[in-house]
């Protein structure tokens, strides 16, 4: 008997579902209407300006900020490859503000030239100069990477025809990679070494696949951003050298 009643419940179920299924109507769009609205100003007479003139004296406090100058660029910073002063300024840098926050030892840095978003005429440097050269909220990552995945990274910085580095040196002709050392000494496949980047490039994006490959992956959550001001702020002088870290003929 329980047997049946169980049976009973299973049927009553089925055909309970049954019928949610057959009212069901499978919805589809039957009409769709757009509208071209100019943004011009003839919007200006519908603007909220209490909040206009709220935010005026807080945008007027954030242009001074970003006016003071917090270093000096003795020179021209320009943007080229296979290596430029801006590209190994971007990646000196890095370098070293990863080895103030990484715990541990920082073998080298590695920054993108598609990231190099302006070039810097000599004079003062305020912090507005950092946010047009990095306009992203990229974050300060340091991965552990073989030096078999390196080697593939110079690979790409050969295809790409450069890209900045730090704490790397390499030397390639013709396409094919003749050199790569990390502080001066040949990279061995099988060892392990940090690499300090963003967490942009850490996922492989703008061509660096060999970084999305890495082994481990630390997070600061400090923008690169703030921490170029930061190094500009402990320098004072902005410069770089060509130092041919980047031998890409």
């Amino acid at each position: 008997m329980k047997h049946i009643k169980n049976m009973k419940h299973i049927i009553l179920l089925s055909l309970l579902m049954m019928s949610l299924i057959a009212c069901h109507r499978p919805m589809h769009i039957v009409k769709a209407n757009s509208e071209v609205i100019t943004v011009d100003s003839t919007l200006d007479a519908i603007q909220d300006t209490a909040y206009l003139q709220y935010i005026i004296p807080i945008k007027e406090e954030l242009e001074q900020k970003l006016n003071i100058p917090i270093g000096y660029a003795p020179e021209m910073m320009t943007v080229c490859q296979p290596e430029c002063n801006m590209l190994n300024w971007a990646s000196d840098a890095l370098f070293a503000m990863a080895q103030q926050h990484y715990p541990s030892r920082v073998d080298m840095a590695v920054v993108n030239i598609g990231g190099m978003r302006c070039e810097w005429a000599t004079g003062d440097i305020t912090q507005r100069h950092i946010f047009e050269l990095m306009p992203f909220d990229n974050e300060l990552v340091v991965l552990i990477m073989t030096g078999e995945q390196i080697l593939n990274l110079c690979q790409v910085c050969i295809q790409r025809g450069g890209e900045g580095v730090a704490g790397l040196r390499m030397k390639a002709r013709n396409g094919k990679l003749l050199s790569a050392t990390i502080d001066g000494k040949p990279i061995v496949p099988t060892a392990y070494y940090t690499v300090a980047t963003s967490d942009y490039l850490s996922q492989g994006n703008d061509g660096m696949t060999p970084l999305a490959q890495h082994e481990e992956l630390w997070r600061s959550e400090e923008k690169i951003r703030d921490l170029y001001i930061e190094y500009v702020q402990q320098v004072k002088t902005v410069q770089a050298k060509v130092d041919g870290r980047m031998d890409i003929k």
